[in-house]
């Protein structure tokens, strides 16, 4: 598509890796299973890697890139595609609802930047929440957001999302398979956002603020969290009431609670 042009060099102050590596990036693509209806955000689409394999197959294709140049060459090369829109903007800063006219039947993709891969989740699981999302991330962020409970990298990152939706991680990319080659091996990961009348946003937001509190004090029980963090601050009888009925023993630490179990706690806040 398009011109042909010397490759861009990555930039490093954009956490820029180039997925070079065509299996992977049709892989990646597949794993979002989007067809001819569906309106597709991507994330930080670079030199048009995953962009390539999307373009001809999606209803609509909305292409969010940061970088001056790239967002240029993705304009030129997509002039004649009117199913792509390249927007100029930050993800972090753009108003992600108003760039589809149904956000909570699109989807998004992204081999997003290792430097602000937790704020971009965050921000795409803000409501209204897209139907699916498939991000390629740090091996390590990945092994983090799915561990299982009571493990070491369990925290508070596994917790805030999967309080919002289920998510698995389904294979790996190494690392040779960027241009230039980063220090470590990347995953995808897909993940599934529940419905949004499913959890009030108000129960969220203490669940999400329980969940802060929790693994800031993760060496410390349940109920001492409960009565003595800054955020929180129960009497020992509303802490009594509230353990018992989600059936938690106060004693319990933070790792050894399930996604659900803070879920009921933040309600109960």
């Amino acid at each position: 598509m398009g011109t042909h042009r010397e490759p861009r060099r990555a930039k490093k102050s954009l956490g820029q890796n180039f997925l070079i590596d065509p299996n992977q990036q049709r892989k990646i693509v597949e794993a979002l299973g989007a067809g001819a209806d569906d309106e597709v955000v991507e994330i930080g689409p670079g030199q048009g890697a995953l962009t390539r394999h999307l373009a001809e197959t999606v209803g609509r294709l909305v292409l969010v890139e940061l970088d001056d140049a790239l967002a240029a060459d993705l304009a030129v090369d997509y002039a004649q595609s009117p199913s792509v829109e390249v927007v100029h903007a930050d993800i972090l800063n753009v108003d992600r609802a108003g760039l589809v006219s149904d956000p909570e039947r699109s989807l998004v993709i992204g081999n997003i930047p290792y430097n602000i891969t937790t704020p971009i989740i965050f921000r795409l699981l803000e409501r209204p929440r897209p139907r699916r999302i498939v991000l390629m991330v740090q091996e390590e962020v990945a092994d983090r957001i799915v561990a299982p409970v009571g493990t070491k990298s369990y925290g508070a990152l596994s917790v805030g999302v999967r309080i919002a939706g289920a998510v698995e991680k389904l294979f790996r990319v190494k690392r040779g398979s960027f241009r230039p080659v980063p220090g470590v091996d990347s995953a995808v990961i897909r993940i599934e956002p529940r419905q949004q009348d499913a959890l009030d946003p108000a129960v969220e937001a203490s669940t999400r603020r329980l969940v802060r509190a929790a693994f800031q004090w993760r060496r410390k029980q349940l109920g001492t969290i409960l009565r003595s963090h800054p955020d929180i601050g129960l009497a020992a009888e509303a802490i009594e009431e509230l353990t018992s009925s989600v059936g938690v023993d106060p004693t319990t630490r933070p790792e050894r609670l399930e996604p659900e179990h803070f879920v009921a706690l933040g309600r109960g806040l």
